[in-house]
């Protein structure tokens, strides 16, 4: 029997179009307004997967015809898909239109060959988080940005290389990568996160910053850049941007690896001209304890990672 045989028929699932935005705009204006507002209308055009559709697909739910929710997919690796933005208009929700969204992107994604597929959930959100532990998502991990500031001249007590192959090791036998069950940022998609490779190392060494703390007593820490960013200043009417640089891990063993580590990047994104940072930390009292020790900001609340195994109903 097909996954939605019991969903309501009025409930259609399709291709979302760049002839969408409106109706999209329109049922998302109104979400999140005390913390700035949804961020889908203002990318909603770059958003969308190409003519091609490789390895991305963002489904529309109508009702009767309008515009009920969206969701995208996205194939990270081979095997692992990754599911954002999903959005139910106001009017609609409590229908099963998250439901018939997240089943199709399951199907797609099992289509893509997927046998795990991966939301991000604001901690603070938790209607979405519910929603999700409904859908048949089970809790991973969750992780928090750091905010080293810029600074050419950043120092730390230990040495960092951009040795792929040291921090490599770091990682796989760090207490970071078992409380990340193995994921970091992803550098194909923006606020994603993937299985990381040896592979994934080497090729970050070459082309953006791989950073290994080397103490006296042997490897302390590793890190490595995914990509700069233009955001909207905050607190600003105008137009102005600022340039983030954003680093898809950090993991060290104690305060002074965390300040070392810090230092490098903070001299990396200076290199940058960034005008501010991010790096993933483990959501854990020590890491973020270090973190703070260092003296480096912290963002107000973690970001949850859930996951669903999509190796059932092949």
């Amino acid at each position: 029997m097909p996954a939605n045989a019991d969903a309501d028929p009025s409930i259609e699932i399709r291709r979302a179009t760049h002839d969408d935005y409106e109706a999209v705009a329109d049922f998302t204006s109104d979400i999140w307004p005390e913390r700035g507002g949804d961020y889908i209308p203002r990318i909603y055009h770059d958003w969308l997967e190409d003519a091609s559709g490789r390895g991305k697909k963002t489904f529309l739910a109508e009702v009767d015809g309008e515009a009920a929710g969206i969701v995208q997919g996205v194939m990270l690796s081979p095997d692992e898909a990754w599911f954002q933005g999903m959005r139910v208009a106001a009017d609609y929700r409590r229908q099963g239109v998250s439901r018939r969204l997240n089943e199709a992107t399951f199907e797609w994604g099992r289509e893509q060959g997927a046998t795990v597929g991966r939301v991000m959930v604001f901690s603070w959100n938790a209607v979405s988080l519910g929603a999700a532990r409904a859908s048949g998502y089970e809790p991973v991990t969750e992780f928090r940005f750091a905010h080293p500031e810029p600074d050419p001249d950043a120092t730390g007590p230990y040495r960092v290389s951009s040795d792929p192959t040291a921090a490599w090791r770091y990682w796989t036998h760090s207490d970071a990568r078992e409380h990340l069950d193995g994921l970091g940022l992803a550098p194909e998609e923006s606020w994603a996160v993937r299985e990381l490779t040896r592979d994934d190392f080497e090729r970050l060494a070459d082309e953006t910053a791989v950073f290994a703390v080397e103490s006296d007593g042997g490897l302390a820490g590793v890190g490595y850049r995914t990509r700069t960013v233009e955001r909207t200043a905050d607190e600003t009417d105008s137009d102005e941007t600022e340039t983030w640089a954003e680093y898809g891990l950090g993991a060290w063993d104690g305060v002074d690896a965390a300040r070392s580590l810090f230092a490098a990047v903070a001299r990396d994104a200076a290199t940058l001209e960034a005008d501010e940072t991010r790096i993933a930390i483990p959501e854990t009292a020590r890491f973020v304890t270090d973190a703070a020790a260092t003296g480096a900001d912290l963002s107000e609340e973690p970001d949850f990672v859930l996951g669903i195994d999509l190796t059932g109903d092949r």
